[in-house]
């Protein structure tokens, strides 16, 4: 894992904050919290978000998800974050062909 530079800390602290601001000001989360205060209940609000960060390739290319093999038989490319991302799903695959 690389170390977060100081841009990316900046960005993620504004995401933060925006998402603070959002909560706070919504009207719907308001509402429920004034009918559970006048049901004689304190509220504690708690959320917890995972955000996640992946660079892109500098070449401004994008991962090819597809390729043609000689035979002209489509073949897929699947990459390690693809497998991750299956596997959040419950979807195994045969990762030994991995890119």
């Amino acid at each position: 894992m690389e170390p977060l530079d100081d841009n990316l800390k900046q960005l993620m602290k504004e995401l933060g904050a925006a998402i603070n601001d959002t909560l706070s000001n919504s009207d719907r989360i308001s509402e429920a919290i004034a009918k559970i205060r006048s049901s004689g209940y304190d509220v504690f609000l708690v959320l917890e978000a995972t955000i996640g960060f992946n660079r892109r390739p500098e070449t401004g290319a994008d991962e090819s998800a597809e390729t043609v093999g000689l035979d002209g038989e489509a073949e897929l490319t699947i990459t390690s974050q693809d497998v991750k991302f299956l596997k959040s799903l419950k979807i195994s695959i045969d990762d030994r062909e991995v890119n």
